[in-house]
């Protein structure tokens, strides 16, 4: 199993720049940011655009992997992403993991003056999304006529340094989207329940196990192996605490990788944060105590 680290993109450059570089030399595998406009509790606090900011750390670091939590429609259209994208790939020297996803209703969703659409059409905006950032990444040039995109004879030039593409990771929970993510997606990523509202740790449990199935079900339906879908979850955003001790941690990675979960990403802890406020130092001992074990068992060093 990977273990990554997701950084707010709030704080002054030198301090987040020392921290990657910290984080990078602890052993984790990968490093996330948020992509919004603002988020959530810190709004009206500074926040820093998402590609910029992955586009500093991969010249600050060396080794790390680095990904976007998630890039969406809400802000992106799919021929300026995947031409970013594809030079930060460059800039990384093949380092970057773009993650995507549907897009919530807050401000990300009204700041442009639209509506927030509804579940479904967020959806069959996601997979015009999806299916064009994928032939983007792949084709030379595409043409596209959907009912949320048009495009005409667009070029993403130089190909990305992966081959045969940037991986996608698509977050998903409901059953369309997890059928999204089963014809297209390289990583799938999850949180748990993004309906019902249950934030127990039991309840994340049985919505994850779900999950789980269905896209197991999604991709046996198209003739692909499930194992070919890398599992990340993100921790932090319902009522379980994995980063309490080590053996909190370890004890929550175990349960997880019984569901197939190839990676795990935790907040990096914050004193100024009501929710991911744990002492750091619980970094350092994740990363002496866990990641040997876990990289010892997922064949990576």
């Amino acid at each position: 199993m990977r273990v990554g680290v997701l950084m707010l993109p709030t704080d002054p450059w030198p301090e987040s720049m020392a921290r990657a570089r910290r984080i990078e030399a602890m052993g984790y595998d990968h490093l996330w940011t948020y992509d919004h406009l603002s988020w959530r509790r810190y709004r009206g606090r500074p926040w820093y655009s998402a590609l910029p900011w992955l586009t500093g750390m991969a010249g600050a670091t060396e080794r790390i992997r680095l990904g976007t939590m998630v890039a969406s429609p809400n802000l992106r259209h799919p021929v300026t992403l995947a031409q970013d994208a594809t030079t930060l790939d460059h800039v990384s020297k093949g380092r970057l993991i773009l993650g995507v996803g549907a897009g919530g209703i807050g401000f990300d969703a009204t700041v442009f003056g639209h509506e927030p659409l509804a579940r479904a059409g967020l959806v069959a905006r996601l997979t015009e999304f999806v299916e064009l950032l994928s032939r983007l990444l792949t084709e030379d040039l595409v043409s596209y006529d959907g009912a949320y995109y048009t495009v005409v004879d667009a070029c993403v030039q130089p190909a990305a340094v992966q081959v045969p593409r940037i991986p996608l990771a698509i977050a998903a929970g409901g059953k369309k989207a997890l059928a999204l993510t089963a014809r297209h997606a390289d990583s799938w990523i999850t949180y748990g329940d993004t309906t019902s509202g249950d934030r127990s740790a039991t309840g994340t449990t049985d919505a994850v196990r779900a999950q789980v199935h269905m896209l197991e079900d999604a991709c046996v339906a198209i003739d692909r192996d499930p194992a070919t879908i890398r599992r990340i979850y993100l921790t932090g955003n319902t009522d379980a605490r994995p980063l309490a001790s080590v053996s909190a941690f370890r004890d929550f990675v175990g349960r997880y990788r019984e569901f197939g979960f190839t990676d795990v990403v935790f907040h990096h802890p914050r004193a100024d944060d009501p929710v991911w406020n744990e002492p750091e130092t619980i970094l350092e001992e994740i990363a002496t105590e866990v990641l040997p074990d876990l990289h010892s068992l997922s064949g990576t060093t």
